[in-house]
């Protein structure tokens, strides 16, 4: 069974590669941190995953002879006790058709070839960790259901027991929005400082906005920390996203903003594999995917990717909306220089009720210099 400490030094990972290249590599990369095992070809693989051997990550390659990365990943989901190890695909293939026959067969993510080191490194450490996160989860909740039924007749121990799974819960979610966020940050464009500068512009919004009636039901101090922590996960689905476009200095051309466009897409399929892992829909994550999969609608149905409009797009993406094109407009970006704040807040008021909801361009009108301290507060250096 995984432990909270699986990222560190220790963990057993399968290395599937027909390529002996690939394979070196690889294991110049990884071996320093952690426990490496070599098949060369699916049927290889297999037999490791079908004997006692504990796993805890696989490097798959696609494009093998015999049985392919797919139908290998098909075939070692249905071995007992390897259901949720994560499977992240090795190709040099990253186009759409090829992606979702690849999360179909049960991959948990891609990585492309050539392989580069930091963000192999990355994502290894970053689903070892999630993977570490779900086990906790999943032991916390055994152990305290078992203390809960052994204690019934305790009802003061009982309540004691209930806070101690509250606080534990709580410090696992943490962690998978850790795990989450390093993710994000390990191919994203723009600086952790964005990610920090977004967080506190959704708080302050939400703040705000609840002050409207018919809001203040949505927006109670839980519903709003919530939101804050999954602010930082908007655009996790970039890492699905090939450098080439992510990181064009230029306009981006017709097929490669359709495949931009894609990031929602991937970020919610990213969050719902968490919640797959972790055996249940968790409210905690309810947010994190709302923000992924929505923040790119608008008010008047012109966003994507399901052209919702009005309050149909969920109340978390319509904050984080706002509160990213505001720090898109004032921020350098490879393809335009930063706009003065005066600027970015008239731009944002003439999009009421077209961009943007109304009642949050309002919330965003009341808060505008509040917007203008946390830029300078978390400025990029």
């Amino acid at each position: 069974m995984s432990h909270p400490n699986l990222a560190m030094d220790g963990a057993r990972i399968l290395v599937v590669d027909d390529a002996p290249d690939a394979i070196r590599l690889i294991d110049g990369l990884l071996s320093p941190h952690y426990r490496l095992h070599v098949a060369c070809n699916g049927e290889s693989a297999l037999r490791i995953l079908a004997g006692p051997l504990p796993i805890d990550l696989i490097l798959l390659d696609v494009v093998m002879p015999d049985l392919d990365g797919y139908e290998v990943c098909r075939r070692l989901r249905a071995l007992p006790g390897r259901e949720d190890v994560p499977v992240v695909f090795l190709t040099g293939n990253r186009d759409p058709a090829s992606e979702t026959a690849g999360f179909a067969a049960g991959a948990t993510d891609f990585v492309s070839k050539p392989v580069s080191a930091p963000v192999l490194l990355a994502r290894v450490r970053t689903h070892l960790n999630l993977r570490a996160a779900a086990s906790a989860l999943r032991e916390q909740n055994r152990t305290l259901e078992a203390r809960v039924a052994e204690r019934t007749q305790a009802l003061s121990q009982l309540a004691s027991e209930l806070a101690e799974r509250n606080s534990e819960l709580d410090r696992v979610r943490d962690a998978i929005f850790l795990a989450f966020c390093s993710l994000a940050e390990a191919r994203d464009n723009e600086t952790g400082n964005h990610l920090l500068r977004t967080q506190h512009y959704v708080r302050v919004l939400a703040l705000q906005l609840r002050r409207q009636p018919q809001y203040a039901g949505q927006l109670d101090d839980t519903a709003i920390e919530l939101i804050f922590k999954s602010a930082p996960l908007h655009d996790i689905g970039k890492v699905g996203i090939p450098d080439a476009i992510l990181l064009k200095p230029g306009p981006l051309n017709a097929v490669e903003t359709a495949r931009m466009h894609e990031h929602p897409v991937i970020g919610r399929d990213a969050i719902l594999m968490a919640e797959r892992l972790l055996g249940a829909p968790l409210p905690f994550l309810r947010h994190a995917r709302e923000i992924a999969y929505s923040h790119h609608e608008r008010w008047d149905g012109l966003g994507y990717p399901e052209g919702l409009a009005g309050e149909a797009i969920p109340l978390s993406a319509r904050l984080m909306a706002l509160a990213d094109v505001y720090d898109a407009l004032i921020s350098r970006r490879v393809y335009k220089p930063p706009l003065p704040h005066a600027t970015a807040v008239d731009m944002i008021l003439a999009d009421r009720g077209r961009r943007f909801d109304p009642l949050v361009t309002d919330a965003f009108a009341a808060e505008a210099a509040t917007f203008a301290g946390i830029a300078g507060r978390y400025r990029d250096e």
